[in-house]
């Protein structure tokens, strides 16, 4: 059985994810689709609008065959390690290729790209390091330094600005970097940009823009046509059940509450907190009435809002910079939920899987799931207070889905 890999977040599951999942199996000429989903904190730094078992049943509702959770170590990391863990896991599983929705859309200049930027490596290294001392952020440098080594060495390379075109340069990078065998494939973004907001009489829109729609008015109606009918379903009784989708608006008095009862050397033993913004991370809290009015606060050319984010969700969840450090390659497979399809596959190739296949977490002991339950565990508790006769599955009772 031939296995395409993707890599997903779900928040929420829609339209052009399942054209995604259609294509990939299509131009993979693969039997079945692996995907590996972020849990309850994703690669922005924020908090899933459901949680990951509502997302795994959206998936296998969708067409995907096994889902198996990216650890919280990678689904907050910066791209190039958010990438590495997808990438070791589809791998482990015994994937024969990944496919990845680009603005791009062709692979061979995801290719080039990655021999330009690996085959000059000391002078890029050099340019953002110039970059960087005239006070722009890493991003930007990032880009100048490509911007200057794609002019002097002519070809066709990716606009490394747009999102999914770079998380796709790092799958690349990533697969490389692991000398997988796993053969990269882009499927091109159709009809909807990464942060394009939802447009009336769309079929296709970008979970930016659903997760914005209902963030403004949750009102559930304006973005059926733009989920498949089972995903909806799913999403309307997540509404039904809490009254509300998880994001840092919904959190904010949890997180300003934990922002506030620190020390700034207390902030400072947190994952990604340095340069001192633990100062200011406790002055603005003290003083914001809302997430958005905090973040307007604190954001600067230094630091990106997504860095911010993330930073902000480690604090939140009590990761610190030595539980990072010890965080080194990925040594288990979660597996959240299976179709008769995946559970076959899992059945004929479990012995070959490179990594332990874990459905049951009360019977494993591991540095790292331990801080993927404790991630849920504050996840699930920043939903249920207030509305405690609705609780959300636990870790430690809950086995992988089957659909």
């Amino acid at each position: 059985m031939k296995a395409v890999g993707v890599v997903v977040e779900y928040n929420p599951f829609h339209n052009g994810h399942a054209y995604h999942l259609e294509q990939a199996k299509k131009v993979a000429q693969a039997d079945l689709v692996i995907a590996v989903m972020s849990g309850s904190f994703l690669q922005r730094g924020e908090p899933a609008m459901i949680d990951k078992w509502t997302r795994t049943k959206m998936a296998l509702a969708g067409g995907v065959d096994i889902v198996i959770e990216l650890p919280y170590v990678y689904s907050t990391a910066p791209a190039a390690d958010f990438a590495k863990g997808a990438i070791a896991l589809l791998t482990a599983v015994g994937c024969e290729s990944f496919a990845f929705g680009s603005e791009d859309g062709a692979i061979q200049p995801f290719l080039d790209t990655f021999e330009l930027i690996h085959g000059h490596q000391e002078e890029y290294n050099a340019l953002i390091k110039e970059s960087l001392t005239t006070g722009a952020s890493y991003p930007k440098s990032l880009h100048y330094a490509y911007k200057q080594l794609s002019q002097k060495f002519p070809a066709t390379y990716i606009d490394l600005s747009q999102p999914n075109n770079i998380l796709g340069f790092h799958y690349i990078e990533a697969a490389k970097t692991l000398d997988s065998d796993i053969k990269p494939m882009t499927i091109p973004r159709i009809a909807a940009g990464y942060h394009d907001a939802l447009q009336e009489g769309a079929s296709i829109a970008s979970a930016t823009g659903i997760r914005q729609a209902l963030a403004t008015s949750c009102k559930l109606q304006q973005v059926q046509d733009v989920l498949p009918k089972i995903s909806f379903d799913y999403l309307a009784n997540w509404y039904r059940q809490y009254g509300k989708f998880a994001s840092w608006e919904t959190f904010w008095p949890f997180l300003q509450f934990t922002l506030i009862r620190h020390t700034p050397s207390e902030l400072n033993h947190y994952a990604e907190v340095t340069e001192g913004i633990e100062n200011a991370l406790i002055k603005a809290a003290k003083t914001s009435h809302s997430f958005s009015s905090f973040m307007e606060k604190i954001k600067s050319k230094r630091y990106t809002w997504t860095r911010l984010q993330r930073m902000l969700t480690h604090i939140y969840t009590g990761f610190s910079k030595e539980q990072l450090h010890n965080s080194v390659t990925p040594s288990y497979i979660r597996l959240l939920g299976m179709s008769m399809k995946g559970q076959a596959y899992l059945g004929k190739y479990k012995k070959d899987i490179s990594l332990p296949l874990i459905s049951r977490v009360a019977a494993t002991k591991d540095a790292m799931l331990t801080i993927d339950i404790h991630a849920a565990e504050i996840y699930n508790l920043s939903i249920e207070t207030g509305n405690m006769e609705q609780s959300l599955p636990k870790d430690y009772q809950t086995p992988p889905i089957r659909f």
